[in-house]
């Protein structure tokens, strides 16, 4: 059995993408995007609010695209794939890390 592994995400950047590059000068851009939901309490009749963030890495060409054209606050539109990568932290523990790899977007 296949499956697919698509995300799809648009909101805003709660701050400027973080630029980094390999020693080989490819481009990395890490996101943190937000998104909101509101609805209405029943029993309070008061709006309410939750905001969910998401991380999101994008590669090579594409990294430099976003590094180059958002900003904090600008609204975009991702598509990609989730990815869990496993890691030590430095008193050797496992950890596992799930982010959003993206390849396509809009803004």
């Amino acid at each position: 059995m296949s499956g697919l592994n698509l995300v799809v995400i648009e909101g805003r950047l709660g701050k400027d993408p973080d630029m980094k590059y390999t020693q080989d000068g490819k481009a990395i851009a890490n996101l943190s995007i937000a998104t909101s939901e509101t609805w209405k309490d029943k029993q309070t009749g008061e709006r309410q609010e939750k905001t969910e963030w998401h991380r999101v890495v994008v590669f090579g060409p594409s990294a430099d695209y976003v590094g180059d054209r958002f900003l904090k606050g600008n609204l975009i539109t991702i598509k990609g794939k989730l990815q869990t990568r496993k890691w030590e932290d430095n008193d050797g523990n496992t950890r596992y890390s799930t982010e959003v790899v993206a390849d396509r977007f809009d803004g």
